[in-house]
């Protein structure tokens, strides 16, 4: 199975200010954005500033001390070999944010990014233990445990229910049409529909709240978080139908291939790249030590396409026994059971509608965005 490339464009974080597009940060990392020293103190940012810039070379002529671990292929530092860490947020580093990350995972695994403002974590062992350990604050990831004690009574019957109800109404509004674009008229709704049913409001003037911040308040925290759960959407269906055997394979698959096959596209192109956690003391990675009340990136994006923990990693595989995403917790939680129904019967709703639905001559998706990423067009012919 070939290997797919994917580029784009920053569209939170432009390569001009650092911090742009801080609110945007999933998690709470708005919260945990420091002020400009590398520790996250009080104090006005030095970048960008010539003559405050030695905070950070005094920074830098600390690091010898934590040397990042080198991995067995690298053990020899090869002639001309990179010594200053890539930024993903460099301008430009979007269109193919996966070659900043190899580089990260292999040479910086522990590293002060200034422009992020924050240590950054990229190999999936530091940044799944980061996810879950309490000796990071968390910010609010769908399906960990803080979050699902809250949930004790989600009926995924009825979710399934509004889900299948909800796509097949928005798939059968496409049929007929010459082209579609799946994220503007598919992908956009799906989600809000189905929390729009889930709550007993009317999907036309949930349309009117969703696109605020009312759909928190009406559905909860995590039904909430419609933005990811449509980006999400968009990156499943562009990696399904980019390749013709896993658009034939997955045409009539049964629900726990679908399942698998969700949960490699959210490994590989996780719709979250970026979250921001906060240590609560001291903690040794790879590379060296966390210090105490530190700002930290977790890159969700390097870490599953991390080749220490995954086979052939930039290869979207349903039938890879572990995918082991991070987007998404493992607990009980609306947001987490809901994203999975959308994406099985957004892919059933539109097959059984446009039973020869293919891209459109010509067309390759592509994705674009720094902390969120995911396609902004998915442009098919539902004629075939």
């Amino acid at each position: 199975m070939s290997e797919r490339q994917t580029g784009g464009v920053p569209d939170e974080v432009p390569g001009g200010t650092p911090g742009d597009g801080a609110e945007d940060l999933p998690g709470g990392a708005a919260e945990a954005m420091p002020s400009g020293r590398p520790d996250g103190g009080p104090g006005r940012s030095t970048l960008g500033h010539r003559n405050d810039r030695a905070p950070w070379r005094d920074l830098w002529a600390r690091l010898p001390t934590m040397a990042p671990a080198a991995r067995p292929a690298e053990r020899a530092l090869r002639p001309g070999a990179r010594r200053v860490p890539p930024s993903p947020l460099a301008p430009g580093a979007a269109r193919d944010p996966y070659r900043t990350y190899r580089v990260l995972r292999e040479e910086f695994p522990l590293t002060h990014d200034p422009l992020l403002r924050a240590w950054v974590l990229s190999r999936y062992a530091d940044v799944a233990g980061a996810l879950t350990d309490s000796r990071f604050t968390h910010g609010h990831r769908p399906g960990d445990p803080p979050c699902a004690q809250t949930h004790t009574d989600v009926d995924e019957a009825e979710l399934r229910a509004v889900a299948e109800r909800t796509a097949f109404v928005l798939a059968h509004r496409l049929v007929g049409r010459p082209l579609v674009d799946l994220v503007a008229d598919f992908c956009r709704w799906l989600p809000a529909g189905t929390v729009a049913a889930a709550v007993g409001v009317p999907y036309r003037d949930m349309m009117r709240l969703v696109r605020g911040r009312a759909a928190a308040a009406l559905a909860g925290q995590c039904t909430g978080q419609i933005g990811v759960r449509e980006k999400a959407l968009a990156g499943f269906l562009a990696d399904v139908l980019t390749d013709p055997e896993q658009t034939a394979a997955l045409r009539d698959a049964p629900s726990d291939l679908i399942a698998r096959a969700w949960a490699e596209s959210l490994r590989r192109e996780p719709p979250v790249q970026i979250v921001l956690r906060r240590t609560r003391g001291e903690i040794h990675v790879s590379g060296g030590v966390l210090p105490s009340g530190a700002p930290v990136a977790l890159l969700l994006g390097a870490a599953g396409r991390d080749p220490e923990r995954f086979r052939h990693p930039d290869r979207f595989d349903p039938d890879r026994a572990d995918p082991a995403q991070l987007t998404y917790g493992s607990g009980p939680c609306p947001a987490v059971t809901l994203a999975a129904l959308e994406a099985e019967y957004a892919l059933r709703a539109l097959f059984s509608a446009m039973p020869r639905l293919r891209l459109a001559d010509g067309f390759r998706p592509v994705r674009a965005g720094v902390v969120t990423r995911a396609p902004r067009s998915l442009v098919v012919r539902p004629g075939g």
